[in-house]
């Protein structure tokens, strides 16, 4: 049989934070507003849609849910199936379907912040719960993922051979010209799509799929550097490459 897990940081706080009592709850409700102000002040630091107050309610709806769920438990000294807390995750589950988007540019927006919300509610129900090491440890972890990782994200595109592009041609006669280009430089048009939210604004504009084969270009030459030297076409009214 399985020891009864018992929280290090509740440990040592005392039994007053691992149980149901006003300081307890006033405590995880504080830690929930304090660490959802943090990753919100991230995400709209980075102009995101889901800011500080979005985050600080994603955190505190989670925490009262799992301290509600834990409340019955205790008054009923039954088993519980904590519905609440269940229903919540539900809840932030079809709030972040919801929240991603296709830009005009037929590229994914908000897909990062959606699940981030769905990952703070869950940080909330830990502390709901009174499990703040796992809390705090998965907070931890949201803030690196969401600081860190965007840098090495981008790193692991640019050595990828494969990439989409957004491009605005000036008239779609100039497309012909663009593919010519490509198959020169050694690259090879995966897929091709016409934007249609540009029609009647004078432009062409298309989302393309990529590969590069030439082998000098894969060694030498970044995404950045081929988009570049792409944006010397004179028929290129802009370019450049999409990222979720």
């Amino acid at each position: 049989m399985n020891p009864v897990f018992t929280d290090p940081i509740a440990s040592q706080l005392g039994n007053w934070a691992a149980d149901i009592t006003i300081g307890s709850i006033l405590l995880r409700l504080l830690l929930s507003l304090v660490l959802g102000a943090i990753i919100g002040w991230e995400r709209s630091n980075k102009r995101h849609s889901a800011g500080l107050r979005t985050f600080m309610l994603a955190f505190l709806i989670g925490t009262l849910a799992a301290l509600l769920d834990s409340y019955v438990f205790a008054d009923s000294g039954k088993g519980s199936l904590f519905l609440l807390s269940g229903a919540t995750i539900i809840g932030a589950s079809v709030i972040a379907v919801h929240s991603v988007f296709y830009s005009s540019r037929n590229q994914i927006k908000g897909l990062t912040t959606a699940v981030g919300l769905w990952v703070a509610v869950a940080i909330g129900i830990a502390l709901g719960m009174g499990y703040y090491t796992v809390a705090l440890a998965s907070f931890a972890a949201l803030l690196c993922a969401l600081l860190w990782f965007p840098a090495l994200e981008i790193a692991f595109k640019n050595r990828s051979n494969h990439f989409e592009i957004h491009l605005e041609l000036t008239n779609s006669v100039s497309l012909q010209d663009f593919v010519t280009v490509l198959r020169r430089l050694g690259i090879t048009i995966d897929e091709i799509e016409q934007n249609p939210a540009y029609v009647g604004s004078g432009l062409s504009v298309y989302s393309i799929a990529i590969s590069v084969s030439n082998e000098m270009l894969k060694k030498y030459k970044s995404h950045g550097e081929i988009i570049e030297a792409l944006k010397t076409l004179d028929y290129v009214y802009h370019i450049e490459e999409m990222r979720s």
